[in-house]
């Protein structure tokens, strides 16, 4: 169904007939329910901004990336569409529209295409006036606030997964009734709509953003990720001591993967994605998958750490240990056994032991610990003896 056909059908009073219509007829679906473990994917904001190569043909040449570099097999599924891509204003209906230059087939069209390569796709708004790139005199392109329920209708026509809700001129209202008023708003549609609550942790939404009546798949922990150690390392912090909030189907989000884009060693990237895993993070990769390095690929497609994230058991990792710059963060996971990722935040080489009791095993069993990075196998007691270059990271598995 095109965006005309679906605005005479609302301007008519037959939205609703609308809605159910899409739904009823689209091709590609959404899954029965929405996933449980945390998403994966790719999302434009951190490499494109709202720079002109920011297009239909950007976001349909990403899909195929997914295909072409093994992302898809690897379990990325998400081709996220993030801000600007609306026109400036609604339409004299009210309703929202694709920018005509950007995306001149139509989100339908575009989501289309990727459920067509049995991905998902998702798009962005904000529960606010406007959105968060200011477009003309401190104005950004239409928000949600006051149009929940046509927004979300217009989304699910689309045929869209996902819905990144940001927080920008948001009025001060009250956060809870934002997103509580989109929550009902998509799940009204009948379609599964994915909600990520990009509220910047301003309001502490690990209380309430996962509970009903919001009962959001994610939400943001902090501000925006920059593509700095500095950034990461303070994201990591806010969120790695929130590991209580996160259970199966609801996630702590300390915001999108900077790994390739250029502002860190491959050291750093390898601590950014192990650290991310290990908290149960969404992994939404932020590089532009067209002109993305052999170094940075390979760190996105290591499915040893993937399966870390993605472990069925659902429990985010607990920090057992934050000493002399040196992190200790241990998640339990469905097979029994446990992941251990130990961390050196500092500037220095340090040695670092982590025994068998920190982690959580019994003293003098025996263990098999596969090192994550180097895919080697080794036995032991389950105690961990290594060096740690600076900013580096080392991860394993261990189990019986």
């Amino acid at each position: 169904m095109n965006g005309s056909i679906a605005s005479l059908l609302r301007a008519t009073g037959f939205g609703t007939l609308m809605c159910a219509l899409a739904i009823a007829t689209t091709p590609v679906q959404a899954d029965e329910a929405t996933p449980q473990l945390p998403q994966m994917g790719f999302n434009n904001w951190n490499s494109t901004h709202c720079r002109d190569e920011f297009d239909e043909g950007m976001i349909r040449g990403i899909a195929d990336k997914f295909i072409s570099l093994g992302l898809k097999d690897a379990g990325y599924q998400y081709v996220n569409v993030d801000d600007c891509w609306a026109n400036w204003q609604r339409d004299k209906d009210g309703h929202l529209t694709p920018n005509p230059k950007r995306f001149p087939s139509g989100i339908a069209a575009l989501a289309d295409y990727i459920h067509q390569r049995g991905l998902k796709f998702g798009l962005y708004s904000s529960a606010g006036t406007s959105t968060c790139e200011p477009l003309q005199e401190n104005r950004g392109f239409p928000g949600g606030l006051g149009h929940e329920k046509d927004d979300a209708a217009t989304f699910a026509s689309w045929h869209v997964d996902y819905l990144k809700y940001d927080n920008c001129n948001n009025q001060k209202i009250d956060a809870k009734k934002r997103y509580k008023d989109m929550a009902d708003a998509l799940r009204a549609t009948g379609r599964p709509i994915f909600f990520s609550v990009c509220e910047w942790g301003e309001n502490k939404p690990w209380l309430w953003a996962g509970k009903a009546p919001v009962d959001a798949q994610s939400w943001r922990t902090t501000g925006d990720i920059t593509d700095t150690y500095a950034s990461m390392l303070k994201i990591f912090k806010q969120n790695v001591v929130l590991d209580r909030y996160a259970s199966l189907g609801h996630w702590n989000d300390p915001d999108m993967l900077e790994v390739g884009n250029g502002g860190m060693t491959d050291v750093e990237y390898r601590s950014h994605f192990s650290l991310w895993a290990i908290m149960a993070s969404p992994l939404l990769i932020g590089t532009d998958l067209r002109t993305i390095k052999p170094e940075a690929l390979q760190i996105l497609l290591n499915k040893d750490v993937i399966a870390i994230d993605q472990d069925p058991l659902g429990v985010q990792g607990k920090q057992v240990r934050d000493a002399g710059g040196i992190h200790v963060i241990v998640k339990p996971l469905k097979d029994g056994g446990h992941a251990v990722a130990v961390f050196n935040e500092g500037n220095a080489a340090k040695d670092v032991t982590v025994t068998p009791k920190e982690i959580g095993l019994k003293t003098g069993g025996s263990y098999t610990l596969r090192d994550l990075w180097t895919h080697t196998d080794t036995k032991g007691d389950g105690s961990i003896k290594t060096k740690l270059e600076p900013h580096a990271t080392v991860m394993y598995r261990i189990s019986q």
